[in-house]
């Protein structure tokens, strides 16, 4: 058995590896109405409006919990009852706000595109051009179960031409692809902590067209999830509605400082690029090739075909390579095997030629492959 004397390294989309100054700034204890924290909160906010560089015309309302609670908290507050949304559909994470929407009693229309392909923007404007009832488009930027990244640019154009809003799942994406409201217009991007920024799982929040925050009054089903009540609450008081999660928002400051000092979304999107980059190349010298297209894939997390051997067994193989000292994760595809391997979080290059090592020596150890690497018996589909 291999001992490993640190934490596992998170080879996953978020929760992700963060950094010792990250981990460190949980350390202390906030009081929720504190002026200090306050303070933080209200500077986490600017930061994260000034990614998008939308300080002249956007606000970020933060809110409680995972990244869904944030995106079931757009659609219900800027979508008003009533409304139509288009919703391309190219993974699971699309069809999470197809759901959403239906719980919430908003009408969606679904243009479904095939899990491999992006999404086509052209095919995005016609739909919109068909229906004038259509409000919205919902768009979700990177599709976290397959790693494929669709094309914002053009499909923020498409819909801002029709005049119809746009509201962006950037979930795995915000932070490190290029996202500007000033040449691509959205009504709101949703994001989280415990992603790109390289913060802890716990906060959702939504970077928000002004003037489409201020008109959604009584727009949402919930209290809880009232955006435009947290946000009234917010510029009232410079505090939460509810008690917030403060040693998330304490860590979350503190890794914006980190992304600051690494040089930004440039830099940062580049590492994670060179991580990719490392990553699929080792996993092509071992015979294991991603689902996704190169051209359409996203530096984020690939999916990777399992080996097509009577030996594969996808526990047996996870928790071969954690105790290897990685933790993988399973594949969101359901007509055909995969996994899936993150790229983000406190990780460089050199990481993931050590996770590309503990696959093969797990596989080996399977008998799925042999000592010279892959083997005829590891063909995918």
């Amino acid at each position: 058995m291999h001992a490993i004397d640190r934490d596992p390294l998170l080879l996953t989309p978020g929760p992700l590896t963060t950094s010792l100054r990250t981990k460190q700034a949980m350390l202390h204890d906030w009081g929720s109405w504190d002026a200090a924290f306050n303070h933080i909160t209200a500077e986490v906010c600017r930061q994260l409006v000034d990614i998008v560089h939308g300080a002249e015309t956007h606000v970020c309302v933060p809110l409680q919990g995972s990244g869904t609670f944030s995106v079931e908290a757009a659609l219900g507050t800027l979508v008003p009852r009533g409304a139509k949304v288009l919703v391309p559909n190219n993974g699971a994470y699309c069809a999470r706000i197809l759901k959403i929407l239906k719980i919430l009693g908003r009408e969606a229309v679904e243009l479904p595109t095939a899990e491999n392909c992006p999404f086509d923007p052209l095919a995005i404007e016609s739909a919109l051009m068909a229906d004038p009832d259509i409000s919205h488009v919902a768009l979700v930027h990177c599709e976290t179960g397959t790693g494929i990244l669709n094309p914002l640019p053009e499909i923020a154009a498409a819909v801002a031409r029709q005049q119809r809003g746009l509201i962006i799942d950037a979930m795995s994406s915000f932070a490190a692809i290029e996202i500007d409201v000033r040449t691509m217009p959205f009504d709101a991007l949703i994001a989280a902590s415990g992603k790109c920024l390289e913060g802890v799982p716990g906060i959702g929040f939504v970077i928000a067209a002004r003037d489409k925050l201020a008109a959604s009054a009584g727009n949402s089903h919930s209290l809880a999830m009232d955006l435009h009540d947290q946000w009234i609450y917010m510029q009232k008081t410079t505090q939460w509605r509810f008690t917030p999660p403060t040693h998330v928002v304490v860590a979350l400051h503190e890794a914006l400082a980190q992304y600051q000092e690494e040089g930004g979304q440039a830099v940062r999107g580049a590492r994670y690029r060179a991580n990719c980059a490392a990553l699929t190349q080792g996993m092509a010298r071992l015979g294991l090739l991603p689902y996704v297209a190169a051209q359409f894939q996203a530096p984020i997390i690939v999916t990777f075909h399992a080996p097509q051997h009577a030996a594969y067994d996808f526990q047996t193989f996870y928790q071969g390579v954690r105790e290897r000292g990685f933790i993988l994760y399973p594949g969101k595809l359901t007509r055909i095997e995969t996994f899936r391997v993150g790229c983000i979080g406190a990780l460089t290059p050199q990481d993931l030629v050590h996770v590309v090592d503990a696959i093969a020596a797990t596989l080996a150890a399977m008998g799925v492959m042999g000592a010279r690497g892959a083997t005829d018996a590891m063909a995918v589909v």
